[in-house]
């Protein structure tokens, strides 16, 4: 992406903003929008959504800006559940679509199973967008978050792996559970180590700019010194963005400092999420589902299936414990499993000798442009439904008490 291209874009992501909010409409919607109709003017900017692309560039701030915010001791007493959901639940989803390829569209296993597993984790982008927008706040916002941002690295480490089998057909089962070892335990390594030497030169300075440029540092510097080892960048980057968020609020950062991070990192993951939802636009408006309608919907229904079985079975585990997950919270985990860039630049990353490439990445795309248009749309009314945010009626009442107070 060239300067000019990155200067149009951002302009028009601030314009969609400006409109989005007086009309009320959803900015990852408008954004996508706004890209399918960019797409479509002669003179506009040319960028291609490829896998270097989202994962070099743009998806370690958010993610480092998302692991940044979460509380530790939030996290902890729900890490069984997340992590089950991350996990058990990733599988429970890749599976069900997997089948249901296999059985409704006639895919062969090497084409479904990939697709099943790049498309299972909802991805952090699309996610914490929409529950920013819609101002969902406590343990809902905390579970929805942290799962997303955990099973999106379970699936990255789980598609790498599935990747290197179908290239090399002679991989040994002890060779890949080797292999997830390496590239889980890796990344979560390289994100603690950088976490803590960037702790400990920021407790050196008492200048905001400083402790600014080494959170900067800890962002990019673990995702690349992972990905550079063959681990997993996204868990090097959740991780630091844990200890880096967590252990500073123990005194490391100074306030002006941690005031200064957070503006940043807002504005930095801002930026980057724009840009991954006008790109998912200026892409959606390209793809040629004339005569794939059919596979689209099986797909669409398949992977809602997935992620309603990787939800509800998941939660019902801790149904008599102290992480019980309440009913309400399960069907918006349910609907708010949007997928987005995470998935597009997993299925271009595929290599050209499997089967059925082009149908996985078209189909791909018709799950995304179903995550923005469907439940994106109706995620505010949804999250009113199951009683976690007020009703139109109870804001206007509550804003004219104010008033008249």
């Amino acid at each position: 992406m060239n300067e000019s291209a990155a200067i149009i874009l951002l302009l028009v992501a601030a314009l969609v903003a400006i409109v989005a909010q007086k009309v009320r409409l959803p900015y990852s919607v408008g954004l996508v929008v706004a890209g399918i109709v960019l797409s479509m003017v002669p003179f506009a900017p040319q960028v291609n959504l490829t896998r270097e692309l989202l994962f070099g560039t743009l998806l370690p701030p958010l993610i480092f800006e998302a692991a940044f915010s979460l509380s530790w001791s939030a996290l902890k007493r729900n890490l069984g559940v997340i992590l089950t959901l991350a996990t058990l639940g990733v599988v429970i989803s890749a599976t069900i679509t997997a089948v249901g390829m296999r059985a409704a569209v006639g895919w062969p296993w090497a084409s479904a199973v990939m697709f099943g597993i790049l498309i299972a984790a909802t991805d952090p982008v699309s996610v914490i967008a929409a529950f920013r927008e819609a101002k969902v706040a406590g343990r809902l916002r905390l579970l929805v978050e942290a799962e997303s941002l955990f099973n999106d690295g379970t699936a990255a480490v789980a598609f790498s792996i599935l990747l290197a089998f179908s290239l090399h057909n002679n991989v040994s089962p002890g060779a890949i559970a080797w292999s997830a070892i390496g590239t889980i335990g890796g990344g979560l390594l390289c994100g603690a180590l950088v976490g803590c030497i960037v702790l400990a030169f920021v407790g050196r300075t008492q200048d905001h700019l400083v402790e600014l440029t080494f959170t900067t540092v800890a962002a990019y510097g673990s995702f690349l010194l992972a990905d550079n080892f063959g681990a997993s960048g996204v868990l090097a980057t959740l991780t630091a963005g844990l200890v880096v968020g967590n252990f500073g609020e123990m005194g490391q950062l100074t306030a002006r400092g941690r005031e200064a991070v957070v503006a940043f990192w807002d504005f930095a993951a801002f930026l980057a999420n724009s840009l991954v939802f006008l790109l998912i636009g200026m892409h959606e408006a390209h793809q040629p589902f004339r005569g794939a309608w059919a596979a689209g919907l099986a797909a669409i229904l398949f992977v809602s299936l997935g992620r309603a079985g990787a939800v509800y079975p998941t939660c019902l585990i801790f149904e008599r414990t102290a992480q019980r997950v309440p009913r309400a919270h399960q069907h918006v985990l349910f609907w708010g499993g949007l997928r987005g860039g995470l998935a597009l630049a997993l299925a271009l990353a595929l290599p050209e000798e499997l089967p059925l490439r082009t149908d996985i990445i078209k189909l791909s795309f018709a799950v995304v442009a179903f995550s923005v248009f469907v439940q994106g749309l109706t995620m505010t009314p949804f999250l009113r439904a199951m009683g976690e945010l007020p009703h139109a009626d109870d804001q206007a009442h509550t804003a004219k008490s104010s008033t008249a107070k």
